[in-house]
């Protein structure tokens, strides 16, 4: 096969170079020919695969990479893993996308992956294969949850993304390790009744904080902020005439307009009647987190444990139980994805309120 050297043209010619789903992989327009395209060492290295059928391309492709891992091995220079994660360390305090807690949560992860896999750290980071990334794999996943390792797994993958960037190796041998199946959090979340009474049993519960503590609990469910939003909601986010709450401070960086319900305004008017000589400035709520709390309520109650962030579960599940639609629940909750993610978790609330209005439905 022959080796391609691209002309004094070539970029202008650039545009002619068509990707492919498949990584390494492009087609040549003016011939409709693909080639297998690596970065070894700092240099691009364009190949003919000499064929125009996608399927034979994939398959020739294969023979390519080996030879050009092998050329990597045998004659490039010698990088130990540490080196490569040093790189996505700064990548992830460079990125600011990254919230303060996504990086702690990388970190997290790469203190856990050196104590579990110390090999990716002291190895040619061009010398590990597939083999040993599903071995420690498997180990992993004895240990950790599969939220836990497929996050993980993510960044084995970047890593290993990062080297074949840099042309230490021309594959990634973590891409077709299997993620783990996340099974659905089952929600045990309280009835209307329930609920009630554990929101009486924190208000009269005689600690120093104890109504702060029961209006807490109420905004978390009536609203379905998340516990870091709520913290951050000050008198001033709040408009009474057009009935709307605003979430300045969100999990994603975009505020939000959340509607007053009736319970929200409620609550809200009986607070601000309280807390009238404050400033529009101030923080809504006087406490920031009331698990304890809730737990000694749902205890009295006789229900199962939830959490701060259960509310907003129960929130939603309200809201589709009164026939608001996903969409807008989604939207209501801040969410981005149109209402997958909703659809996906409370689905099978929706076909349950679908069954029962159909019985009202008589001919």
């Amino acid at each position: 096969m022959k080796l391609n050297t691209p002309s004094p043209t070539k970029r202008k010619a650039d545009v002619e170079w068509v990707k492919t789903p498949y990584p390494n992989l492009i087609r040549y327009k003016p011939s409709g020919n693909y080639f297998g395209r690596v970065r070894v060492n700092g240099k691009l290295i364009r190949r003919s695969l000499e064929t125009h059928v996608l399927t034979v391309a994939k398959l020739k492709l294969s023979d390519f990479l080996q030879d050009h891992r092998r050329l990597a091995i045998n004659k490039g220079e010698s990088v130990l893993g540490e080196v490569i994660i040093e790189m996505f360390k700064q990548e992830i305090e460079n990125d600011h996308n990254n919230k303060p807690r996504t990086k702690l949560y990388k970190q997290e992860v790469l203190t856990a992956l050196k104590k579990s896999w110390p090999g990716l750290y002291s190895t040619d980071i061009a010398k590990i294969s597939q083999k040993d990334c599903n071995e420690w794999a498997a180990e992993y996943g004895k240990q950790y949850s599969p939220t836990r390792y497929n996050g993980a797994l993510g960044i084995v993958r970047r890593i290993f993304e990062i080297t074949m960037e840099h042309g230490y190796r021309v594959d990634n041998p973590a891409k077709f390790v299997d993620r783990r199946r996340v099974k659905p959090k089952e929600l045990h979340l309280p009835s209307q009744t329930k609920f009630q009474e554990m929101a009486t049993h924190i208000e009269t519960s005689g600690a120093g904080q104890s109504k702060d503590c029961a209006n807490l609990f109420r905004f978390l469910a009536f609203s379905g902020m998340r516990i870091d939003e709520a913290r951050h909601v000050l008198w001033k986010d709040i408009d009474f005439e057009k009935g709307q709450l605003q979430a300045r401070i969100t999990k994603n960086g975009k505020a939000r307009w959340i509607p007053l319900n009736s319970s929200l305004r409620q609550l809200l008017e009986k607070m601000r009647e309280e807390q009238a000589n404050e400033s529009a400035d101030k923080a809504v709520m006087q406490v920031f987190e009331c698990q304890k709390s809730i737990d000694r309520a749902a205890k009295l109650v006789g229900v199962k444990r939830i959490t701060h962030h259960d509310l907003r579960h129960l929130f939603a599940t309200r809201c589709i139980e009164a026939g608001v639609d996903i969409p807008t629940v989604s939207r209501w909750l801040g969410h981005q994805d149109g209402g997958a993610l909703c659809m996906k978790t409370y689905g099978h609330l929706r076909d349950e309120h679908s069954q029962r209005e159909a019985l009202k439905v008589s001919f």
